[in-house]
């Protein structure tokens, strides 16, 4: 049972087998309040944060897709449960490569999306990143 704090329910910090955990002191992954899921922005780097995983946008984007489904069923949901993504890409031309990912984990009503072209994300071979929101049960699995 997730504990209540002063205002409401208090954040709970999920963590899954399958995704690396950031250094101490740097952010949390995943983070639940009530039945919100907060994800934070996944890339394929390795467990080991030293190599990156995915030659090309839509491997990189099975590996960030893989870790988001590990930790909102961590946290007790399905991706169904996924209500919105960030997409940052190095070059908007990979877009398809990552619809193409995107098809593989959700169907149905998809959540919504905003996708972005950045300049470089903070390993020169990283490509992708996506950051994703969940309501558990909202997928109505």
């Amino acid at each position: 049972e997730i504990e209540k704090g002063k205002f409401g329910m208090k954040k709970q910090r999920i963590r899954a087998a399958t995704v690396g955990e950031p250094p101490e002191g740097t952010w949390s992954n995943c983070l639940v309040i009530d039945r919100h899921v907060y994800i934070a922005g996944m890339t394929s780097r390795s467990d080991e944060f030293d190599t990156i995983v995915g030659e090309d946008a839509y491997a990189q984007s099975i590996v960030i897709f893989d870790k988001i489904k590990a930790l909102i069923e961590a946290a007790g949901g399905s991706m169904a449960d996924i209500v919105k993504v960030n997409i940052f890409l190095t070059d908007v031309n990979d877009r398809q490569q990552v619809w193409e990912a995107r098809r593989e984990y959700f169907e149905g009503d998809y959540p919504v999306s905003t996708l972005l072209e950045i300049s470089k994300l903070v390993h020169p071979d990283m490509l992708v990143e996506i950051e994703a929101v969940g309501i558990l049960g909202s997928g109505g699995d």
